[in-house]
């Protein structure tokens, strides 16, 4: 049995326990929440038996093996390393920190601890992107990879009445390029490895995040191109083109319709049955590498994790996107 506890009271922890729920080694023991009120609240909805207001107590506690974060962007590498350093096991939720010091920090302590780390990317540990790297051969040499992620956001409503919360607040690292972005942008790295070179272009909010953008990705004999918005929608799939045929993938995010398109006519269906509730393979894969011992994820990897925080530094370099943290 696998013992867990949760930093962080909101919707994707709910989302996080739903898909928990049909793990037989998991159990819930511990709610961590800046608020008592809110912790016991959560806690008595979910059973858990503890409850804390600090994350260093929690991990202490000797009531937990693992955590999940989903605490704001600014906060996963603070409440991480609390935990990592104490030999609790850590899934972050994605982006895995502020920026890639962060993630180095993260990193480290793990090994200090002996524990394992995790980013919480559902995406790269589906069955749907496994039909993608398993079928990416059959569409030759690939020229070109295109994700696209654009979904207006119901919190941008708030934002044009003139209220900035927590999603659009660069206090909490937070804007497109975190939030939407890095779906497109993981898929790339995973399949293909860290980019040559980089450009970016955003447009800037006045609250001094992204509201959306577009990154090219420079590789040795193909291109990546990435396209992203909280303040705007899209109805187009995510493509990957070779010389032989394409990938039309239908959600970067969650991919489920997985179809091959040839230059010879061809065409074919190779997506799989999936579970309703996405996260569960991201969250059976960190049980399982904790039953084996293992220190990182090979999909999710240390490598791969790093790599996607060092193009987004550089893309938000790049559009004089600066969070706090980048200060500290």
């Amino acid at each position: 049995m696998t013992r867990f506890g949760v930093i962080g009271t909101n919707w994707i922890t709910e989302a996080f326990l739903r898909a928990a729920a049909s793990i037989a080694p998991f159990k819930l023991t511990s709610v961590y929440s800046r608020t008592e009120e809110k912790a016991r609240e959560f806690a008595a909805r979910h059973g858990a038996a503890h409850t804390y207001t600090d994350v260093a107590e929690m991990a202490e506690s000797g009531e937990i093996d693992a955590v999940y974060i989903a605490s704001p962007n600014s906060f996963h590498a603070q409440h991480a390393i609390a935990c990592l350093e104490r030999g609790v096991h850590v899934l972050c939720e994605k982006p895995i920190a502020s920026n890639a010091r962060e993630a180095r920090a993260m990193i480290e302590a793990a090994g200090r601890g002996g524990a394992l780390l995790m980013e919480a990317m559902k995406s790269t540990l589906m069955p749907g992107f496994q039909a993608i790297r398993d079928h990416l051969p059959s569409i030759g040499k690939v020229r070109r990879y295109f994700g696209s992620y654009c979904q207006y956001s119901s919190r941008y409503d708030a934002f044009r009445k003139g209220e900035v919360l927590n999603a659009f607040n660069p206090a909490f690292s937070n804007g497109a390029l975190m939030d939407l972005g890095i779906y497109c942008l993981y898929p790339a790295i995973v399949l293909f490895g860290k980019p040559l070179e980089i450009r970016a272009n955003g447009i800037m909010l006045s609250s001094g995040v992204d509201g959306e953008g577009s990154l090219l990705l420079k590789y040795e004999g193909m291109e990546g191109v990435v396209q992203y918005s909280k303040i705007a929608n899209s109805c187009l799939p995510s493509e990957i083109q070779g010389e032989e045929g394409s990938i039309l993938i239908d959600r970067i995010s969650q991919p489920g319709r997985i179809e091959l398109r040839y230059r010879d006519g061809r065409t074919k269906v190779v997506g799989v049955p999936q579970s309703d509730e996405d996260m569960r393979y991201e969250v059976q894969e960190f049980i399982d590498l904790i039953a084996e011992g293992a220190s990182q994820s090979a999909v999710n990897s240390f490598e791969n994790s790093l790599a996607v925080m060092e193009v987004m530094d550089e893309a938000r370099r790049q559009m004089g996107l600066v969070y706090p943290a980048d200060r500290a």
